[in-house]
């Protein structure tokens, strides 16, 4: 029996990803005033920082439908197959319950397994790629999902904001307030930790030299690191700070695959413009 692997939005993989890996997509949605929109189909990470500027305020954004749910499952378990379905932490959203409430709706509870990534963006992107490989490899989802909870508590994602004001505004990062002062230029490292974020270290100066500061922190991680991919997934970062922290990467010699990849619109929508992590898994 083959296995089908669907991941919520937040996991911010490329298209070219997305294909290669045949990866299905549930896109959240994104609520800017009376409009309401599909992650990834008709907003993008710029029109929300436009709006967010003029009405100073940052925009909602909630879980997928069940009806939209149900039709993606129906679509992927036509022909039997088993899927797993990939959600941003559950203590950031309802997703992964939306996912198991539209399996038993349509009985189809014992071929769907519902994983809670614990995590957010490419953080979730890591585990749906491992998965994503399993698939492709012939595994039982079984198989695939014991796999992916022994991967989970090793992955690693944390990022550098260029602004505060998103999360404050957000409320999705409770430890950004005691960092509050953006008169100060502070920048902090935001790292996803039991599937929350809390802030644990802050950074001072530009960016350029910020994101240097915090990649080298990584390192005594980064050196345990499985060497199989990396990723750099930004917020609409310049080319050039892109490329310095690649390039940065790249001189440690560790990584065989650095992945670079933009926000998609939820996650920009708490992060604001100017955010850069560095995401990958730890060996265990």
């Amino acid at each position: 029996m083959s296995v089908k692997i669907i991941s919520d939005s937040t996991c911010d993989l490329s298209k070219e990803l997305i294909e290669k890996y045949k990866i299905q997509i549930l896109p959240l949605h994104v609520i800017l005033g009376e409009r309401e929109c599909l992650d990834g189909i008709n907003i993008s990470p710029d029109e929300i920082y436009r709006w967010a500027d003029e009405n100073r305020s940052v925009p909602g954004t909630s879980a997928p439908s069940i009806t939209e749910t149900m039709q993606l499952l129906q679509k992927c378990g036509s022909d039997g197959s088993e899927i797993v379905c990939f959600s941003i932490s559950e203590k950031m959203s309802t997703t992964a319950n939306v996912m198991r409430l539209a399996a038993k709706e349509l009985d189809m509870e014992e071929r769907v397994f519902v994983v809670d990534s614990e995590n957010l963006s490419t953080g979730v992107g890591l585990l749906v790629l491992e998965a994503a490989t399993m698939a492709l490899e012939g595994r039982a989802a079984v198989e695939i999902v014991a796999q992916i909870q022994k991967l989970r508590p090793c992955v690693r994602a944390s990022f550098v904001v260029d602004t505060l004001i998103y999360l404050q505004r957000g409320g999705r990062c409770g430890s950004v307030t005691a960092l509050a002062g953006g008169a100060l230029k502070l920048h902090p490292r935001i790292v996803v930790s039991n599937g929350e974020m809390q802030a644990d270290r802050k950074y001072r100066g530009k960016m350029e030299k910020v994101l240097l500061s915090y990649t080298d922190d990584l390192k005594p991680q980064l050196l345990n690191a499985r060497r199989n991919r990396v990723f750099v997934t930004h917020s609409g970062c310049s080319a050039e700070i892109v490329e310095l922290v690649c390039r940065h990467l790249k001189e440690m010699g560790i990584f065989e695959e650095i992945l670079v990849t933009r926000a998609g619109s939820v996650i920009s929508s708490h992060c604001g413009p100017g955010t850069l992590g560095v995401l990958f898994i730890e060996r265990g």
